[in-house]
């Protein structure tokens, strides 16, 4: 593993009753924990249970499929998603939710990656677990009416994760999120279906975590890009949490990055998208072979959710006067999202 250019994680979230804001390589030793915070960033027992968002997701994919799955606990209630996406054919052959109560049916850990952590959502006829055990591998399984996943993310090798923390405007106190880069990994999933079922191996397939964890504002929206292949990955953000979270993965060495820039059609997501960031280390066309999206308006709440998974080419670099590293048709996401939650 090779040195970040980013300082080491806190211990913890909060420092001197702040938000402990900025950017880190690594892993919080105390988890996501707000409890410190102190006026003027304190708030009470009920506005913390309405605004404190977190969500466990995980995408992996290889080339012939694409798997997005999730636990998300937004204070009030809680979800749990999970689709499959096949490259092959350009469709959604697994599109599943489900909506449950926290605590009771779905459970978020505020130490996601930490050795006993565990994640669940437990509904009707489903089930989603994402563990890690006392080792170095975290368990993945899935199980709905059409859909089976059972799966082993190696966290041995990893490159350093993303920590990034920061205060949040219009409403909302701070957030922070940690994200992984490729994560080698071995598992199956199986598809149901009337005629009977069919297994698809993932030995060759990577993934990537994101743990996100914030005290956030009613109305909040971003813009989002995720694309991970051995030797190379980046994370950008566009919205409610700035550029906090922007990052270059590059042979090992995780790398900062400026301000997102997202130009795209959002009443036609599956058109090309262009993504940058105002450095100049990121310059990327981006491709959408399809999408799984939600809308929700529920009067009290709404959400807006796109996420096309496609192909990003184009080019990244480690310094603004290195050399430039060729990206070709690398396997990822990007996202649009809106939420009154």
């Amino acid at each position: 593993m090779k040195p970040s250019p980013l300082p080491p994680a806190p211990p913890g979230l909060v420092l001197n009753g702040a938000p402990a804001t900025g950017c880190y390589a690594g892993q919080l030793d105390l988890g996501f924990d707000w409890r410190g915070l102190q006026p003027p960033h304190a708030r009470g027992w009920l506005w913390r249970r309405l605004h404190h968002k977190r969500w466990l997701y995980l995408g992996l994919g290889d080339e012939r499929v694409f798997i997005g799955l999730a636990v998300v606990d937004v204070g009030w209630t809680a979800t749990a998603f999970a689709y499959l996406f096949d490259r092959q054919q350009a469709r959604l052959r697994v599109d599943w939710s489900q909506d449950g109560l926290p605590g009771l049916q779905a459970h978020v850990a505020d130490a996601p990656f930490a050795a006993g952590s565990v994640t669940r959502f437990r509904g009707p006829g489903a089930r989603i677990t994402l563990s890690r055990d006392s080792g170095q591998l975290m368990q993945v399984q899935l199980d709905t009416p059409q859909f089976q996943l059972e799966a082993q993310l190696d966290l041995a090798h990893m490159a350093p994760p993303l920590l990034a923390i920061g205060p949040i405007a219009d409403g909302g106190v701070a957030h922070a999120t940690l994200k992984t880069s490729a994560l080698p990994l071995r598992g199956q999933a199986r598809l149901r279906g009337a005629a009977g079922h069919e297994d698809l191996s993932l030995d060759q397939a990577w993934g990537a975590l994101d743990a996100s964890n914030g005290l956030l504002a009613r109305h909040t929206a971003w813009r989002w890009a995720s694309a991970h292949g051995p030797g190379l990955g980046f994370n950008l953000q566009q919205g409610y949490f700035g550029g906090q979270e922007n990052a270059l993965w590059l042979d090992g060495q995780l790398i900062p990055l400026g301000a997102a820039q997202f130009a795209f059609d959002a009443a036609r997501p599956l058109q090309p998208w262009h993504v940058r960031t105002d450095d100049g280390l990121l310059d990327l066309q981006f491709q959408p072979e399809g999408a799984r999206q939600d809308a929700r308006h529920l009067g009290f709440a709404a959400s807006h959710y796109v996420q096309p998974v496609g192909r990003f080419s184009g080019w990244v670099r480690a310094s603004p006067n290195g050399p430039k590293r060729e990206v070709h048709q690398l396997l990822g996401v990007t996202e649009d999202h809106r939420s009154m939650w």
